[in-house]
């Protein structure tokens, strides 16, 4: 194959002409982004002024393709990087229909969007929804939490949360698996005190459904923790036939955790230790072992000494 050789200067206007070639195509391609057309996106629906005394439920998809006025950059950053932002259509009119046309509400709808993010067509420009009658349930209100402690510290407390109910509104057969209602996550690290915040409830996944109060204060007493250790005296359980039993020892050492701020308040009345003589009678147990049935909340049990007891029967 033969091999063309080119001189200095048909080399150099072949360089040039690549280049000017070069530069027109980028012109071109920037020239057709910039100028103004039509393209589709595939937008998210939410609803808002839901009817009060009717439960709907959506009879389509909630997307809906969205024809945008725009340009050619515009339509490749939406390819690119869909915006986040829904499409808020307005369900006044089911008050009185079943049915909700977007295309009367596109100039509302454009007003919540960038004057170069415009929509002309909403395809399906109709929406039909299925109603039931709408009822009304409390449930209570649960805080999720994802938080770590600092070393020796720990709830001390109850958890408290205001309001603990809230109220949710829908379709009677929907509100029957809904027995509580479920906070974002708390998230904290290293705690080493109370925790008072205010959360958001988890958001309504469905159109139907309405949730009130949107957010609620939680409140999470934190203390330190320390050890502290207990003579807790054994109660014999099961004696039916009201023999004279001695265990021994008669005292147990119960050693548990504690908040500091409850640590003097921690006394023997507010625990149980207790031996069941059935465990002998009915299965001849020589030693019993000791239960622990009754202690403070937030307290942690490290150890029951001794964990059995010896006793005597006298007749």
């Amino acid at each position: 194959m033969a091999i063309v050789k080119l001189s200095t200067t048909e080399r150099r206007r072949l360089s040039i002409f690549f280049t000017c070639l070069g530069f027109a195509i980028v012109a071109w391609i920037f020239t057709t982004l910039s100028s103004p057309l039509l393209f589709s996106v595939d937008e998210a629906l939410t609803y808002k002024n839901s009817p009060q005394k009717r439960a709907f439920h959506p009879l389509q998809a909630d997307t809906i393709k969205a024809t945008i006025q725009g340009t050619g950059w515009q339509m490749l950053f939406a390819k690119m990087k869909p915006e986040n932002k829904p499409v808020v259509v307005d369900l006044s009119s089911l008050e009185t229909r079943n049915y909700v046309v977007l295309s009367t509400q596109i100039k509302q709808i454009n007003t919540k969007r960038e004057a170069n993010q415009q929509i002309t067509l909403i395809d399906p420009d109709t929406l039909y929804f299925d109603f039931s009658n709408r009822l009304t349930k409390k449930v209570p209100v649960k805080a999720m939490m994802n938080i770590n402690y600092q070393k020796q510290f720990a709830v001390s407390g109850n958890i408290t949360i205001k309001p603990a109910y809230v109220t949710i509104s829908g379709p009677t057969d929907r509100l029957q698996k809904i027995d509580e209602w479920k906070t974002d996550s708390i998230q904290a690290g290293k705690v080493n005190e109370s925790i008072v915040t205010r959360i958001n409830l988890q958001g309504v996944k469905e159109g139907n459904l309405t949730v009130y109060p949107k957010t609620v204060q939680v409140i999470i007493p934190v203390d330190e923790f320390t050890e502290k250790t207990l003579n807790i005296p054994v109660k014999l359980t099961n004696n039916h036939n009201y023999d004279n039993v001695k265990v021994f020892p008669q005292k147990v050492k119960v050693t548990f955790t504690t908040s500091l701020s409850r640590y003097k308040d921690m006394t023997e009345d507010l625990f149980e230790a207790t031996a069941d003589l059935d465990l002998w009678r009915d299965h001849g147990y020589t030693t019993l072992p000791v239960q622990l049935t009754r202690f403070p909340p937030f307290c942690k049990i490290v150890k029951v000494s001794p964990a059995n007891i010896d006793f005597i029967i006298k007749k």
